[in-house]
């Protein structure tokens, strides 16, 4: 099994900044793409940010130039810096990756999910 842990959500006004953090441990053998999902209120989870394994990065277009993802495979973790926040990135922030883990000699990819940190914009 494989846990990812989420911090860093909070409070914080428009304009502000904030830095989530995603940390995943467990039955790891590789992890191919980490990304960052937010789900508001009423609405459908979307993506806001991935990083491949390799650090290519991919993000919605609701946030580019204001959110940056990045990653440290040695801890695999993953981080979110949001700057400029608004108050439409009020969400519940979800960490989410695809693991590879080895039984009995084979390789395989599962997808799993963090609990999701609050993060709110207040004007």
């Amino acid at each position: 099994q494989v846990e990812l842990v989420e911090s860093g959500g909070g409070l914080v006004q428009v304009g502000g900044s904030l830095r989530l953090s995603c940390a995943a441990s467990g039955n790891i053998f590789s992890i191919n793409t980490m990304d960052w999902y937010r789900q508001a209120p009423g609405k459908q989870r979307e993506l806001v940010a991935a990083v491949t394994s390799g650090g290519r990065t991919n993000y919605a277009d609701s946030v580019k130039g204001r959110f940056t993802i990045s990653r440290d495979n040695a801890k695999n973790t993953i981080y979110l810096q949001m700057s400029s926040l608004k108050l439409d990135d009020t969400a519940v922030y979800y960490c989410h990756a695809i693991v590879v883990q080895r039984t009995t000699g084979r390789e395989l990819q599962y997808s799993y999910w963090g609990q999701g940190t609050q993060v709110t914009v207040s004007s």
